[in-house]
């Protein structure tokens, strides 16, 4: 036996041996919450592409290990019980966002909570949240574009126990579903998010039977104290003091013509605190693009940054929460007043990374990152078939990802790094259309030492009468590239009519019948580029030519690299053409927006687009 005396952390009672084994199995209990809801929900966009987010909290209902913030005191703050009411097996479920402050953004996220106890005493919590197919409202998919509330919206549910002390509601559960399009999918994909709670649950009592309750309690208190004291450090070390930086980006439109939407973000540093204010945002517009941004989520999303930028291996937990100071004026789209629809709220919380990082990127010295498509594009294709068997496809698309320093940005991607992309031969299987394409938009990222990430084209071929709903954005805006990186490119719609007409659509659209036969292309925004494109490795341009991701023409307009036809660079006619492309340009930007039009020209041509489209036959 050693005698070594054990390393203690802080002023924690826990060694530090000890501590990184809770962590690290509350770590991996995380991705087996998602695992078990993955393989028993039945809807493709959990089951096949992971719109899930999963969470443990301390007895406190601060988030030790998770990915999206904890809001466990709000819910139970807008229930009809108290936290001395919660019992061993009770599981709470919430869609409301307004009842848990927009830790849930739209009524398709459907939480569960499960309070954990071990041997009669409160240690923690488990929380998972799930996209379902439908909650009701006035289109499939719950996320209608012409919305002005969010009655429209779906079925709201308050913070109710779902579960009691181990006995499921069967009513509660039926009234639910019966009141959406999918019921079986509803009941299926609820039950599974239970089930990953209770995944979670076993894991944390297994930890108390190993080491005791008391040292598993105290070990999420050092959890987050560590967390803070990373936290506190990056602060000291990569935010300078002093001086204000403000940046301002722009979210096209709302779906009914109202754009575009200013987003104004301003961050300084006092002592340990940041400071983060969203005054000079743009009121609450009409349409369902307003975020109903929750502050604790927020400021996860900063600290995620910092942590992901400059130390990944920090776990990021509500431990720094308080080294953070937020600013979300009322009734802007960042805090919209109920009954404010929420439906698509996917622009606003995008672009806010956008501007988050590109605040940073004035902030702290050496450190850039561009802009990126902008959203979480959606796509739902719903009716009945020929045989009367009705049918409702949800499909979530990507695009791309903005360039960063020391690496391009990724094609084709998520936002949310555990996102994946619906397979092709399951939609076919079980939906009535077809994939005729599914591929990378060559030469529409960004231009820079390191590229922005393509856009992508999906074209879809309808094989039944139906209807369409689809949210995107960047279709008027550019992401920006930055320092001396180029813009990325638009995104884009298209329907094909059987008769070969092609109608261009805006980027929102509600409920347009498509015929069998139709094809619909969805083309999305790319990232934009960082650096100087004159600087990027011509080898890498070249191979990049040779896997049909930047054509030839580009390579030698944007970057200056000469292809030889068998895909090789010619050095001498690089070098020269290089020369020839520094010599002749204008001075880098630090930002570059792209050919935009100014403010009031941009707000004439969104609202001329969406007459057009109200306007057609």
């Amino acid at each position: 036996m050693s005698d070594q005396t054990p390393e203690f952390v802080g002023e924690h009672d826990v060694d530090s041996t000890t501590l990184d084994i809770i962590e690290s199995t509350l770590s991996n209990t995380r991705y087996e919450m998602d695992r078990v809801l993955e393989t028993t929900a039945i809807s493709p966009v959990i089951r096949e592409q992971s719109d899930q987010f999963p969470l443990i909290a301390d007895g406190k209902g601060r988030m030790v290990m998770g990915q999206f913030g904890s809001a466990i005191d709000t819910i139970i703050e807008n229930s009809p019980f108290e936290w001395d009411d919660l019992n061993d097996g009770d599981v709470i479920a919430t869609n409301d966002p307004y009842m848990c402050a927009g830790a849930l953004s739209h009524t398709p996220d459907m939480l569960l909570l499960r309070p954990i106890f071990y041997e009669g005493h409160l240690v923690g919590f488990s929380s998972q949240w799930g996209n379902l197919m439908d909650v009701g409202g006035k289109t499939p998919g719950s996320m209608p574009v012409n919305a002005r509330t969010i009655f429209e919206e779906g079925m709201r549910l308050p913070p109710v126990k779902l579960y009691k002390e181990g006995t499921l509601d069967e009513e509660l559960l039926h009234t639910f579903a019966h009141n959406t399009r999918l019921p079986d999918h509803a009941e299926a994909d609820i039950k599974a998010l239970a089930a990953g709670t209770k995944a979670a649950e076993t894991r944390v009592r297994e930890l108390c039977d190993r080491f005791g309750r008391e040292t598993y309690v105290e070990a999420t208190d050092a959890i987050l104290d560590r967390t803070r004291d990373g936290m506190i450090d990056l602060i000291r070390e990569f935010v300078p003091e002093g001086e204000r930086y403000t940046f301002e980006d722009f979210v096209d439109d709302d779906g009914l013509g109202n754009g575009p939407i200013k987003l104004h973000l301003e961050i300084y540093r006092e002592g340990d605190t940041v400071y983060l204010d969203w005054e000079g945002t743009d009121d609450q517009v009409p349409g369902t693009v307003n975020f109903l941004l929750n502050e604790k989520m927020f400021k996860m999303f900063v600290g995620v940054f910092l942590i992901m930028a400059f130390d990944p291996l920090l776990t990021f937990n509500d431990g720094y929460y308080d080294l953070f100071e937020v600013n979300l004026p009322k009734g802007s789209v960042v805090q919209p007043e109920y009954p404010a629809a929420l439906g698509n709220r996917l622009p606003l919380m995008a672009r806010q990374f956008d501007v988050l990082q590109a605040t940073f990127s004035k902030l702290i010295d050496g450190f850039s990152v561009a802009g990126s498509y902008g959203t979480s594009p959606n796509l739902v294709y719903a009716g009945t078939d020929s045989e009367g068997n009705s049918f409702q496809m949800l499909e979530i698309l990507y695009g791309g990802i903005p360039a960063r320093p020391g690496g391009d940005g990724l094609d084709g991607h998520s936002w949310w790094p555990m996102f994946r992309t619906v397979p092709a031969e399951y939609q076919e299987a079980y939906y009535p259309l077809t994939i005729d394409e599914y591929s990378t938009r060559a030469d529409t990222g960004g231009a820079g030492e390191f590229r922005g990430g393509h856009g992508i084209t999906k074209v879809y071929t309808f094989e039944e009468d139906g209807a369409i709903t689809f949210q995107d954005d960047r279709a008027h805006t550019y992401p920006w590239g930055v320092d001396g990186g180029t813009h990325g490119e638009r995104s884009e719609k298209v329907l094909v009519r059987t008769d070969g007409t092609e109608e261009r659509l805006p980027s929102k659209a509600e409920n347009v019948a498509v015929s069998a036969g139709d094809k619909f292309v969805f083309r999305t925004a790319a990232g934009g580029g960082l650096g100087d494109p004159l600087d990027r490795d011509a080898a890498v341009v070249a191979r990049e030519v040779r896997q049909g991701l930047v054509s030839a023409a580009s390579a030698k307009s944007a970057y200056g690299v000469v292809v030889d036809d068998d895909g090789s660079v010619d050095e001498s006619a690089t070098a020269d053409a290089r020369e020839e492309l520094r010599d002749s340009r204008e001075d880098l930007s630090e930002f570059d927006y792209g050919p935009l039009p100014d403010y009031d020209e941009l707000a004439a041509n969104i609202a001329a687009e969406r007459r057009e489209f109200d306007d057609r036959e």
